[in-house]
C-alpha cells in the first residue's frame, strides 16, 4: 500500500470523526450517522489494502 493510499484513509478517517462529533454536539444524528458511516469506509478501505499487502509479501 502506498503512502498517499495510507493518508488518504486516515484523513477520511478523522474526517469522520470530526462529523460525528460535530452531529453529536448539535443534536444532528444524520451529520453523526454520515459521520460513522465514513468512518467504516474508510477502515474498510485500510483493511482491504492491508490484505492485498499480507499477498504481495
Amino acid at each position: 500500500m502506498s503512502i498517499a493510499d495510507k493518508v488518504e484513509n486516515a484523513a477520511e478517517k478523522l474526517a469522520g470523526q470530526a462529523k460525528e462529533a460535530v452531529g453529536k454536539a448539535t443534536d444532528n444524528e444524520e451529520l453523526e450517522a454520515e459521520g460513522q458511516k465514513d468512518q467504516a469506509s474508510a477502515s474498510t478501505k485500510q483493511f482491504g489494502e492491508d490484505v492485498k499487502d499480507a499477498f504481495k509479501r
